[in-house]
């Protein structure tokens, strides 16, 4: 079963843990490290002979053009990250759409090929941001990767779907791939855990996470979604002064990452996102339902 590899392109200094510490008008400021770190990424899908999707910040694109082109030329998937790194749910309306009409016109630009997928800063599509849906679906976007069926501090939707499915809107419909979990029991209890990549990955010995999205195809029979950012193959990038929280949470385990990642690219089949939901013209995946959101199921 081919799974959706996805990277998604900021820079180690655009993270939301930082957002009290960095202020977006000084990005320019901080040394970037995006183009030597997303060639390290794509010299590593080389070395597999893999596609993956790539969720290119706005920003990145604008102010770094080769990144993108190197990865279309690559073969890949380039899509949509928004602009500037804001989460959804802080955002008027009309300030979110011009955030993705900017980054989807210049990735469209730079690479000649329709802007397919988005992916929300932080996975910040919520209960609160409902709305952002609607918007993406005005936008021209097939298919949305945002949505993470867990509970945490800053995203997710607890018991919504939890593998690809149509979510219908009063303006159309736009397919959810949402971000891999596991469903497991303990002590009587059914537990949603987290499985998908990035700081997961880091904190999670590399077999375990192999051993749930191994699970998820062969039990579940259904496609997992590996994440993760260049700056987490970057275990030398500079230390930003933040709180205890945000340090660990961007700086752990950065150097055991990439041989985590090769360690799953090594034996789970990848390939875009695109094609994984079948949007490119190929089958995609048979078990995924068509169910609107207002009904979320574990």
């Amino acid at each position: 079963m081919k799974n959706a590899l996805t990277i998604d392109v900021e820079d180690y200094f655009q993270v939301t843990a930082f957002d009290g510490v960095v202020k977006r008008q000084d990005w320019e400021v901080y040394p970037s490290r995006i183009e030597n770190n997303t060639r390290r990424v794509l010299d590593l899908l080389d070395e597999f002979s893999l596609s993956g999707t790539f969720f290119v910040l706005g920003w990145v694109a604008e102010h770094y053009p080769g990144v993108v082109q190197a990865i279309a030329n690559g073969g890949h998937e380039v899509a949509c990250h928004g602009y500037g790194h804001e989460l959804i749910y802080n955002l008027p309306p009309h300030v979110f759409r011009a955030d993705v009409r900017r980054c989807k016109d210049l990735l469209e630009d730079l690479t000649g090929v329709p802007v397919l997928g988005y992916r929300a800063p932080s996975y910040s599509i919520t209960k609160k941001s409902m709305w952002a849906l609607d918007i993406l679906i005005e936008e021209g976007f097939v298919y949305d990767s945002s949505i993470f069926p867990i509970v945490h501090d800053n995203y997710g939707i607890p018991g919504s779907q939890r593998f690809p499915y149509d979510i219908v809107r009063p303006g159309g419909t736009i397919r959810e791939f949402p971000l891999t979990t596991l469903a497991v029991n303990f002590a009587g209890r059914r537990i949603v855990l987290p499985i998908a990549g990035g700081g997961y990955l880091r904190l999670l010995p590399a077999g375990i996470v192999l051993w749930g999205m191994r699970s998820v195809n062969t039990t579940e029979k259904q496609p997992v979604v590996l994440y993760f950012h260049p700056w987490e193959l970057d275990p030398d990038q500079p230390r930003i002064k933040a709180r205890l929280r945000s340090r660990f949470r961007h700086y752990l385990n950065l150097d055991t990452t990439e041989d985590k990642v090769r360690s799953l690219l090594g034996e789970l089949r990848f390939d875009t996102m695109a094609r994984v939901l079948g949007l490119d013209g190929e089958n995609g995946d048979e078990s995924a339902g068509r169910i609107g959101l207002e009904a979320p199921k574990p």
